[in-house]
């Protein structure tokens, strides 16, 4: 804590906190109705000039809002969205956009990656930096698509095919990552470093679909029992915080785990009528400390040190969901003829998944660790405020 709450007992300053950022997004709202900015993008901006603030003017480059108390509430922030996506893949809607889910998310990801890792290359920067940029790309923020999903009220094809996406985009994110990080520890190690580079993604992607099974299937069964006809909060909080707890305590991806409990929730609850009405009750609150602290984590004095790689990265990430987006489109075009041209560019926010990701490769590779930390939460900024406008365009 820095300024005037330094002086404050930490509880009373944390709550204090958590106040002003909740109130942050009233101002978003009351912006957001009277111009066509998403709330979204101003939370994000409020948290960046949060980091102005303590960084600049108070001198705190250390600081951050929220120590100890963040990471929580952006990781059920993250879990509550991972989970009502999942529920959007019932089996009656894969039925019908599946093989357009799989072809354009494929696609993307792809084409996306490509782009990242071999215009970096071209560029001079490092093999590592090239390779791991590239693979951090493809994961894409679902709170960001699936808040401005919801608030555009549109329920056509293209939003759905969205939504679709992006309950699966994080799933090949695990998988390009580890992939991506066992073949760097190969060429710079040797087959013991890929080798356990390749099973931790393996433990990462296998334990959370395992862990989303054991949690997902007695939630099915017992959500809504004690409350014919829907669950209870209590019930959705309790299963929320169990996903966040027991995925964070084995190592194992919060967003899957919480994505495959959702799909058996969605399609195995045959005794109550609507799964999640009690989650997205509660979930705004959580959202708000998920965009304003994104915002907030950025580190204003290492920006310098990676201007140029930052600028690259945007601008290849953008070219790479844009091509890939035409790929798939055109790919699709014989199965459904009602799909924007320019959908992937609706699929450029990032932003908790790409900072894990930028924190596992700097761990693993300490010497670039700095340029890839600076260049990912620099990036996510900048995705996180441009993203959800681009995701409203595409709707439109």
């Amino acid at each position: 804590m820095t300024g005037v709450l330094s002086d404050l007992p930490p509880t009373s300053a944390a709550l204090i906190l958590l106040g002003v950022l909740l109130s942050s997004s009233i101002f978003a709202d009351a912006v957001a109705s009277r111009t066509r900015l998403p709330r979204i993008s101003l939370l994000v901006m409020v948290g960046v000039g949060v980091a102005i603030v303590q960084q600049l003017w108070l001198e705190a480059p250390d600081a951050r809002p929220l120590d100890g108390l963040g990471e929580p509430l952006v990781q059920v922030a993250l879990v509550m969205v991972a989970f009502l996506l999942g529920g959007e893949l019932t089996r009656e809607r894969l039925r019908l956009t599946g093989a357009l889910i799989l072809i354009v998310s494929l696609s993307v990801v792809v084409v996306g990656a490509l782009a990242v890792g071999l215009g970096l290359l071209g560029l001079g920067f490092p093999l590592v930096v090239a390779v791991s940029l590239a693979a951090i790309s493809v994961a894409t923020d679902p709170a960001a698509v699936q808040e401005t999903v919801h608030a555009s009220g549109d329920t056509r094809l293209r939003a759905r095919l969205l939504l679709g996406i992006v309950a699966i985009d994080d799933g090949w994110g695990i998988v390009v990552f580890g992939l991506a990080m066992a073949a760097l520890g190969w060429t710079l190690n040797g087959a013991g470093g890929g080798e356990r580079a390749l099973l931790e993604a393996a433990w990462e992607l296998g334990g959370a679909v395992l862990l989303g099974t054991l949690i997902g299937l007695p939630a099915a069964w017992l959500t809504g029992r004690l409350a014919p006809g829907e669950p209870t909060q209590v019930e959705a909080i309790a299963l929320i915080l169990l996903l966040a707890g027991v995925s964070s305590w084995l190592g194992v991806s919060s967003l899957l785990a919480a994505m495959v409990s959702g799909v058996l929730v969605a399609n195995l609850s045959r005794h109550h009528t609507r799964s999640f009405n009690e989650i997205e009750h509660i979930e705004w609150p959580f959202l708000v400390f998920f965009f304003v602290l994104s915002g907030a984590s950025v580190d204003l004095y290492r920006l310098d040190e990676a201007l140029a790689l930052t600028l690259a990265y945007i601008l290849l990430r953008l070219l790479g969901r844009l091509l890939g987006g035409l790929l798939g489109v055109r790919l699709a075009r014989e199965r459904q003829a009602d799909l924007p041209r320019h959908i992937g560019l609706a699929l450029t926010p990032q932003a908790g998944v790409a900072m894990g990701m930028a924190l596992l490769a700097a761990e693993r590779f300490p010497e670039h660790g700095a340029v890839l930390l600076s260049t990912v939460v620099a990036s996510t900024v900048v995705f996180e405020i441009l993203g959800p406008v681009l995701v409203r365009r595409v709707l439109r």
